[in-house]
């Protein structure tokens, strides 16, 4: 398989840390922290962020953090038990795309199933530094995969990690789309459409800002001037229909997608807490299989 330059994480400048792969970390600690029980059982979170950002999180409790911060709980979880589901079905490879401070690989409960954590080299190097710093150990089945494109391709850099081409992999993907071009997404999945039978990837994306309420679209305007103060804005949306032909075009033969409603069914119904969704809708989750 071959990632051309300009996919998945170019949008990052060379030499910088993703300041929104923090944000992301910090909400899914959080949510350990403030919900009850977690969407998304993730005590890894907590130790890796350290009690150096744990000032932060008042940002995270306030009404349009909550709700960010159970939209990146539910997304988590959905992709994990899309990688369960593939697992049952004899996956044994799972790749991370712009894994930033994802802790699946900690957590990991399938026995033989290899991580492969791809990400920009310095991204990569920091989190390596929080992981030794709060003495969470490597697990055996994690490889790391750092990855500048202007020197290496996906495929090389995997292979040089000990991923199996030739075998069905899973892929989850997020928090990444919307900073890519149209061209690099397209890019993406044409390369894991062209995977063996069994392969598949999840991820989120970022509806159409034209589509959303006059409340929807003000939570949007809020976000993307936090993503883009921070060095990483949006730049990719999608209608759902839009969506469909774009994994449709790229090979796909199954997908599916869920809105917030759908999403709150399977993960917020019936709390306690009333933690849940809420109706701005800015972000869906979706799922793609060869």
């Amino acid at each position: 398989m071959h990632f051309v330059k300009g996919t998945t994480l170019e949008f990052m400048e060379t030499g910088r840390a993703s300041k929104t792969a923090l944000g992301v970390a910090i909400r899914r600690a959080a949510h350990q922290l403030m919900d009850a029980p977690p969407v998304l059982d993730d005590p890894i979170a907590v130790r890796l962020i350290g009690t150096g950002y744990r000032v932060k999180m008042g940002r995270a409790s306030h009404r349009v953090g909550r709700d960010l911060r159970a939209f990146v709980a539910a997304r988590s979880r959905y992709v994990e038990d899309r990688l369960a589901e593939a697992v049952e079905r004899g996956v044994r490879q799972y790749v991370v795309l712009g894994a930033g401070l994802d802790t699946f690989a900690y957590r990991n409960p399938f026995a033989g199933l290899r991580v492969f954590e791809v990400d920009f080299p310095a991204t990569q190097e920091w989190k390596r530094e929080l992981l030794e710093e709060a003495e969470i150990t490597r697990p055996e089945g994690l490889r790391f995969v750092p990855l500048d494109f202007e020197d290496t391709t996906l495929d090389e850099g995997l292979a040089e990690a000990g991923f199996d081409g030739s075998a069905a992999a899973f892929f989850g993907w997020l928090g990444v789309v919307p900073y890519l071009t149209l061209v690099a997404f397209r890019a993406t999945l044409e390369v894991i459409a062209q995977m063996p039978a069994g392969s598949g990837v999840s991820f989120d994306y970022a509806v159409a800002p034209e589509s959303l309420s006059a409340v929807g679209r003000k939570a949007f305007d809020g976000l993307a001037g936090r993503v883009a103060a921070a060095g990483e804005p949006f730049r990719l949306f999608f209608m759902p229909e839009e969506m469909e032909g774009e994994l449709r075009r790229a090979g796909f033969n199954r997908m599916e997608q869920l809105d917030s409603d759908q999403l709150n069914e399977i993960y917020f119904k019936d709390r306690e807490d009333g933690l849940k969704l809420s109706a701005v809708k800015l972000g869906r989750v979706a799922t793609a299989w060869v």
